[in-house]
């Protein structure tokens, strides 16, 4: 326990410094509990004890719950994983903090210390000065007597609580319905800076292309796309894509997707489906595609499964075929959820797989 002398005159005023007062009448000092009784200083001790063995098994549980909880495992509706982890290492981290301050507060050294210490406050006279502009402030602005202005004025501020609620919503889509893009059966694939259709003999082997849904670029006379009456871009992200071809022998195509390619050319997502980065980090020899964020890999010749990295579900491939004039189109829209991994995307991909 400390107590400050403050070397300054009543009501804050100046004075010189004084010499130190042999008693400046402290109450007397009030011994804790665990000070005059062995016993409650012997429980205290136990107590803090308990609470740093029950951290460090927390942390051991963090760690058995790292690998033994499955990440696609949901209990009331959350991720299994996220609850185990964040529980272990809170509780261990929060049960440190409260043994260190029982600690202190019970079991440390209790004495008092007198230490000299210069003026904090202002001078009387500087504190009326400010107070009298502050008042004088008060009294020009009317507002004391104009409540409807005053309390319009309240109403506003609290009304600005209402824009923080549409600008937090508007930092991304909701993790649902996120089941379906602009892709229609026969839209052509084509180039996402030039707008050009694609032909196969165009693409060699090997070649990574990034492309769009001929929708976002109109032709000559044509107008501008309107999507459900918002802006384009969401849509136009939700639907990139990536064109690739590898030689029709490395690739081994799930049941019921035999004819989704066109002499070994093949349509994924670009979008990743652990945290939804854009990917074209093409690796032409393993056919591997990589994300720049967190590394997560793909094998696309192996229908776009996950082979290494934080993501958990393949990249959704986008079933092709050729148009009258012979240009890549599609054949319906992905039969999978676009975007990020979250547990009500990963429960509704499996109601879709059921279904199907």
């Amino acid at each position: 326990m400390s107590d400050d002398l403050d070397k300054s005159g009543r009501d804050g005023e100046n004075l010189p410094a004084a010499d130190p007062i042999a008693d400046p009448g402290l109450p007397e000092h009030q011994w804790r509990p665990t000070d005059v009784d062995p016993a409650q200083e012997r429980r205290a001790e136990r107590q803090v004890t308990g609470m740093f063995l029950t951290a460090a098994l927390l942390f051991v549980l963090f760690v058995v719950a790292y690998f033994a909880v499955e990440v696609d495992a949901i209990i009331f509706d959350y991720s299994a994983s996220n609850i185990a982890l964040g529980v272990t290492l809170g509780g261990g981290l929060l049960l440190i903090g409260m043994g260190i301050i029982q600690w202190a507060k019970k079991l440390m050294a209790d004495h008092e210390m007198v230490e000299m210490r210069h003026p904090a406050a202002s001078s009387k006279e500087d504190r009326e000065a400010v107070m009298k502009d502050i008042n004088a402030g008060i009294e020009e602005s009317t507002l004391g007597r104009r409540p409807m202005i005053r309390n319009s004025l309240l109403l506003s501020l609290g009304a600005l609580a209402a824009p923080s609620v549409v600008l937090l919503r508007d930092l991304g889509p909701l993790p649902y319905d996120q089941e379906s893009t602009v892709w229609e059966p026969g839209m052509r694939v084509v180039n996402d800076v030039s707008g050009l259709p694609i032909r196969p003999s165009e693409i060699e082997v090997g070649q990574l292309v990034n492309a769009q849904p001929a929708i976002f670029f109109p032709q000559d006379g044509e107008e501008e796309a309107e999507i459900s009456g918002h802006s384009q871009l969401a849509p136009k992200a939700k639907a990139a894509v990536i064109v690739v071809r590898m030689r029709p022998e490395d690739i081994t195509p799930e049941a019921g997707k035999e004819n989704w390619g066109i002499d070994g050319i093949l349509c994924f997502s670009k979008i990743c489906t652990h945290v939804g980065c854009p990917i074209s980090l093409w690796e032409r020899q393993t056919h591997h595609l990589l994300c720049p964020c967190h590394q997560s890999t793909y094998d696309l010749a192996d229908n776009g499964k996950v082979i290494f990295g934080p993501a958990h579900r393949p990249l959704p491939q986008l079933p092709l075929m050729l148009d009258s004039e012979g240009y890549l189109v599609a054949q319906s829209d992905f039969l999978d959820i676009q975007g990020p991994s979250y547990p009500e995307i990963a429960r509704h991909q499996e109601k879709l797989d059921s279904e199907s």
